[in-house]
């Protein structure tokens, strides 16, 4: 049976899946410091841990940033090109096996595409994301690894940096529960660490970026948001966006290979007969 490989190019890092039988096969991520060492690494351990020859695949699709630099076909094989907004949409229907919504593609800055079976629509975004997080985490804290983030997030308070609904009235409001977020940081105390700060830096992007696709779905039908892309994979990711949930009846889809769902949306541009740019061999 022959293999569909979706490739999702970023700048240093590189994601990479497989759609065979209508099935993903093993996602796989790949970093280095430069996006064609890591086009090329990544497919490479993905053929070699799969046992596939080359001759089974029947297309190589790729999307991203990155993917501007592929200006021929990959090991000589089929290769194409597809935007990525498309790829956005159809991986994350495919990924939490809905009809329509809006997906929200978490990456460096988040991507907000309006998608169902027969359209897909880039309705907007915002510069807000992982780039965000890593730089405030840079000046506020001197750390500029995204997992020693997370790590220091982990021992966080939200109650020595944000200032919260109860903190400031005692009066029960409509629709916002004590707990409620009325302003990031607007509470940051002295004696705040750096867990604290990094819970508050990496809250206050999710509540943003959770609020902004809220925001995208008034003037619709649609009630329900599918999440992708690399922040998803924040151990602080659920919680955040299940507290939006409760406080906008929006439901919020975190599904399984999130971190993946452009890769597989690159590959399903094929299977599914959507636009794409063959790569002309040179």
């Amino acid at each position: 049976m022959s293999i569909t490989v979706g490739i999702d190019i970023g700048g240093s890092t590189t994601k990479i899946i497989g759609i065979e039988g209508g099935e993903i096969r093993t996602p796989m991520l790949v970093k280095a410091t430069d996006p064609i060492a890591s086009l090329f690494g990544a497919f490479g351990k993905f053929i070699d841990c799969n046992s596939y020859a080359l001759s089974e695949v029947e297309k190589i699709m790729v999307t991203g940033v990155g993917a501007s630099y592929i200006q021929k076909p990959i090991y000589g094989l089929p290769t194409a090109k597809v935007e990525e907004f498309l790829a956005n949409g159809l991986g994350g229907l495919f990924l939490s096996e809905r009809e329509e919504a809006i997906i929200v593609s978490m990456g460096t800055g988040t991507a907000l595409v309006k998608a169902s079976q027969t359209s897909i629509e880039h309705i907007g975004g915002t510069g807000i994301g992982g780039g965000t997080i890593l730089g405030l985490s840079n000046r506020m804290l001197n750390i500029r690894d995204i997992q020693l983030v997370i790590q220091a997030a982990q021992e966080g308070d939200l109650a020595r940096v944000d200032l919260m609904v109860g903190d400031i009235t005692k009066d029960i409001l409509p629709n916002l529960p004590p707990y409620t977020t009325a302003s990031n940081f607007g509470r940051i105390s002295d004696v705040a660490t750096s867990g604290d700060i990094a819970l508050g830096i990496i809250n206050m992007v999710l509540q943003a970026v959770g609020t902004t696709a809220i925001f995208a779905t008034r003037g619709t039908d649609m009630h329900e948001i599918v999440l992708i892309g690399n922040l998803t994979t924040m151990p602080q990711c659920a919680k955040i966006f299940e507290g939006l949930t409760n406080l906008f009846s929006i439901r919020f889809i975190i599904p399984q290979n999130a971190e993946y769902g452009t890769a597989v949306g690159a590959a399903l541009a094929f299977t599914k007969g959507w636009k794409i740019q063959d790569i002309a061999k040179v």
